[in-house]
C-alpha cells in the first residue's frame, strides 16, 4: 500500500489533508515537516504533504526552504483545505481560569485576534501540531486550538469557530521524489528563480511570462542565506508544463536568471 507521510499526531490538519489527497493511502506521522521529507527521501514512504501558504498567514516558510533544498523531490499535486479552529478545554472549564493556551505557531497567529480579546494575559505555547497541543490539556485552566473535526472524551470545544476570518484556508502541496513528468498536463507550474542584483532584474524575470501569456498566481520572496541583500523569489503561474510553447517560456528564464529551479507541476 502507498504511503503517505504528514506532520503527526493523528488529526492534526495535515493528517486531513493527507486523507484528502489520498484517500486509499496508508499515512505515517512525522513529527517535524523536516522528518516526513526525510522519510520520502529515504524511500520510507511513496510522498508527503506539505502546507504550503495559508489565507490569513502567508506562506509558510519552512516549507518552502524545505522544498528548494531538497534534491529530486517536486510537487505533483494540490488541495486547498479550509480551516476550522475551535478552543479546545476540559469539560467544566471556565473561560476566566485559562492561563496558558496550546497550538501551533500557525493557529495561534490565525487566532490573535480572538486570543487578545478573550484572553489577553494568557501565555501562548507553541506546540509541533495542533493535535499535539490536545495532549498539553490537564488542567481546566488550560486550552488548545484545534480542527473542529477532532473529537476526544472529556474535551470541550467551542461552538464557533475562532479564527480571525471564516475564510481561513490552506495550501498543500504534495510532493514526491523524481523530476517533473514533461508529457503530464498541468494547470499550475511552481518554480523558484534568482536575478542579477541590479536596477530591473526582476522586471527582466517577470516579462516573459507577461509575453508569453502565463498568468502569475503567487510571488514570494526569500533572503539567500549565504548572499546578504540579495533574494530568491518563488512564483506560480497558471500554465500547461507538457505544452511546448510553455516550456519554451522556461527556457527563456534560464538564459536570463542567475538560477531556476522547478518545484512542481500540478
Amino acid at each position: 500500500m502507498e504511503k503517505i507521510a504528514y506532520l503527526g499526531p493523528e488529526g492534526s490538519y495535515s493528517h486531513l489533508a493527507a486523507q484528502k489527497i489520498k484517500p486509499c493511502a496508508e499515512g505515517v506521522a512525522y513529527s517535524s515537516f523536516y522528518l516526513a521529507v526525510n522519510a520520502l527521501k529515504n524511500g520510507q514512504c511513496d510522498c508527503a504533504v506539505l502546507p504550503i501558504e495559508n489565507s490569513l498567514n502567508g506562506a509558510v516558510l519552512q516549507n518552502i526552504d524545505l522544498l528548494q533544498a531538497s534534491e529530486n523531490i517536486v510537487a505533483v499535486e494540490e488541495l486547498t483545505l479550509t480551516l476550522d479552529h475551535r478552543l479546545a478545554t476540559l469539560n467544566g472549564a471556565k473561560k476566566e481560569e485559562i492561563n496558558k493556551i496550546f497550538s501551533h505557531e500557525q493557529p495561534l497567529a490565525q487566532c490573535a485576534e480572538y486570543l487578545h480579546k478573550n484572553f489577553p494575559t494568557a501565555q501562548l505555547i507553541s506546540t509541533p501540531s495542533t493535535a499535539a497541543s490536545l495532549d498539553m490539556v490537564k488542567t481546566t485552566s488550560d486550552a488548545a486550538i484545534v480542527g473542529a473535526h477532532i473529537m476526544r472524551e472529556g474535551i470541550c470545544l467551542s461552538p464557533h469557530n475562532i479564527a480571525d476570518s471564516n475564510t481561513n484556508y490552506t495550501h498543500f502541496l504534495l510532493v514526491k521524489t523524481g523530476q517533473i513528468d514533461k508529457s503530464q498536463k498541468s494547470k499550475k507550474i511552481y518554480f523558484s528563480i534568482t536575478c542579477r542584483h541590479a536596477s530591473g532584474a526582476l522586471l527582466d524575470i517577470l516579462e516573459p511570462l507577461r509575453a508569453d501569456g502565463l498568468n502569475m498566481t503567487k510571488i514570494q520572496s526569500r533572503p539567500i542565506k549565504e548572499r546578504t541583500g540579495e533574494y530568491r523569489f518563488f512564483i506560480e503561474v497558471e500554465g500547461d508544463y507538457s505544452d511546448c510553447a510553455v516550456q519554451a517560456t522556461f527556457e527563456k528564464l534560464e538564459n536570463i536568471a542567475l538560477s531556476l529551479k522547478l518545484l512542481g507541476a500540478y
